[in-house]
């Protein structure tokens, strides 16, 4: 690792905990080594910082919308963090090869299959592109959710701390699947398991996923 990553990585997580109250005591559970696929929800500009740089020192990429690159600083900071460019609305099978080629290196891919930005911090219906990558590659995806975090901007206007909460669910694989799998099928798939990250979060954060009785876990095998 360079020394500009050591130092911009440090000052950033020193940053967000002097920022926020942030509980990461769950992300032990986080396997120390070996590819992984962590599936989360996506709730603000924070999400990325915060588990980036408290996951260290594992490697980590995951997929960035390609216009953040327009502004120079985020470019700068996700071409150090290797984030995977991905030109939304569409199959960037760059960005999928790119990412197959980081599982493949022992990383950890982070993935949220929302695939926008909630910034009220409730479940949209995940998008069924992850599905794609964890049945190609056969690694491990766990759910880790994050809450609190949408209320940053309201606090820091306050001066007041933010209380940032990490949680971190069950680890599993996807179960093999014979013949092709259709658009309705990786739905159902990447709904399961949405489902995982909505059993991590208090009741008012579930939003989509809010029914707890339609939970399955056909396709899901827990490790």
């Amino acid at each position: 690792m360079s020394i500009t990553y050591t130092v911009v990585t440090y000052s950033i997580k020193q940053l967000t905990r002097i920022l926020c109250n942030i509980d990461d005591r769950e992300l032990i559970n986080v396997p120390n080594h070996g590819p992984l696929i962590i599936a989360s929800n996506h709730v603000n500009f924070l999400d990325a910082p915060v588990v980036y740089t408290h996951l260290q020192p594992r490697k980590i990429t995951g997929f960035v919308k390609a216009e953040t690159w327009e502004n120079p600083a985020m470019g700068f900071l996700f071409d150090l963090w290797d984030g995977i460019p991905l030109q939304r609305g569409e199959a960037d099978t760059t960005a999928f090869r790119l990412a197959l080629e980081a599982l493949g290196q022992g990383k950890i891919l982070a993935i949220a299959p929302e695939g926008t930005r909630s910034k009220d911090g409730k479940l949209r219906r995940g998008l069924p592109g992850m599905v794609y990558l964890a049945q190609r590659s056969g690694t491990p995806v766990i759910p880790v959710v994050y809450y609190g975090g949408e209320k940053f901007k309201n606090n820091v206007s306050q001066l007041k701390r933010t209380d940032f909460t990490i949680r971190v669910g069950k680890m599993f694989k996807l179960q093999p699947i014979d013949g092709k799998i259709n658009k309705e099928l990786r739905q159902t798939i990447v709904d399961e398991i949405m489902y995982q990250l909505a059993l991590l979060l208090p009741p008012e954060y579930r939003g989509y996923y809010t029914d707890m009785a339609k939970v399955t876990t056909d396709y899901l095998d827990f490790v």
